[in-house]
């Protein structure tokens, strides 16, 4: 948590443009089953309503010229938004990086002072030993 209460991760979301958060919101939709299904329950309503449809009356009739125009500048702009939000989840990537690496950092020091200060308390308790050890040695003699 920063001072304002917020996390790093919550603070750069409200950096966002709303364009990136636009992206973010598309790219999570199209990643979705939903999505999916309703994808392809459209084709499957265009393609039989154009196949049940009199010649007539066909506004796109097969081989679905249409049908292919707007899947073609679909995959256009999914590949574009798709692009604009995994470049921003390189971002946070990074981000999310240089905080491990500050927090090890940080906890290598913690760990240097611990260990010194180990190292000095067992020099203390081996002089301890050894000064025990003399002490008894003179009460013997």
């Amino acid at each position: 948590m920063t001072s304002n209460g917020l996390t790093w991760h919550a603070k750069h979301n409200q950096s966002l443009s709303r364009g990136a958060r636009a992206a973010d919101i598309m790219r999570n939709g199209m990643g979705s089953w939903p999505f999916v299904g309703g994808f392809i329950g459209i084709m499957l309503i265009w393609a039989a309503i154009n196949i049940a449809l009199p010649n007539d009356s066909k506004w796109d009739p097969y081989p679905f010229i249409l049908l292919n125009l707007f899947l073609s500048m679909l995959a256009g702009l999914q590949g574009a938004i798709l692009l604009i939000a995994a470049k921003r989840q390189d971002g946070i990537s990074a981000a999310l990086a240089q905080h491990d690496y500050d927090t090890n950092l940080a906890a290598k020091a913690s760990i240097d002072k611990l260990m010194t200060i180990a190292h000095g308390q067992t020099e203390m308790i081996t002089e301890l030993h050894r000064l025990l050890a003399a002490e008894r040695v003179g009460s013997e003699a």
